[in-house]
């Protein structure tokens, strides 16, 4: 990304900002006329409504846009950042599997011989009856 497009997404996001603080001037004047003691004009409820609705709207478009426009420039393309983390994962997930599996040739194993074993030396020849 070169300077002068990041000026210019700079700007962008500057403007978005401001829109952001129009938005909250626009709600904080309906939440006023709201409160009017003579009660709300309903068409300036709306007009203030509607222009609320189309900031918003406007502001989502920009952000939607610049976050498009920075996502085509990938300045860490070449990052193994994901495939390290990936394994990471992975190397985890094994080393929890195979830390199961010590329990339970530990606990299971040795259960399994004891129980055969006492099955065995109780068990009786097909001669004895």
């Amino acid at each position: 990304m070169d300077s002068q497009t990041q000026n210019t997404s700079l700007q962008r996001l500057q403007n978005v900002e401001k829109t952001v603080v129009r938005v909250l001037e626009v709600a904080g004047g309906v939440m006023d006329e709201l409160s009017n003691p003579t009660g709300p004009r309903k068409e300036f409820i709306n007009n203030h409504c509607r222009d609320f609705m189309q900031m918003i709207k406007d502001i989502q478009s920009t952000l939607r846009n610049e976050i498009k426009s920075a996502c085509e420039y990938r300045p860490f393309e070449k990052s193994d950042y994901t495939c390290r983390i990936s394994n990471e994962i992975c190397l985890s997930k094994l080393e929890h599997i195979l830390s199961q599996l010590d329990l339970i040739t530990q606990t299971t194993i040795p259960q399994y011989h004891r129980a055969h074993d006492s099955t065995v030396s109780s068990s009786s020849s097909p001669m004895d009856f």
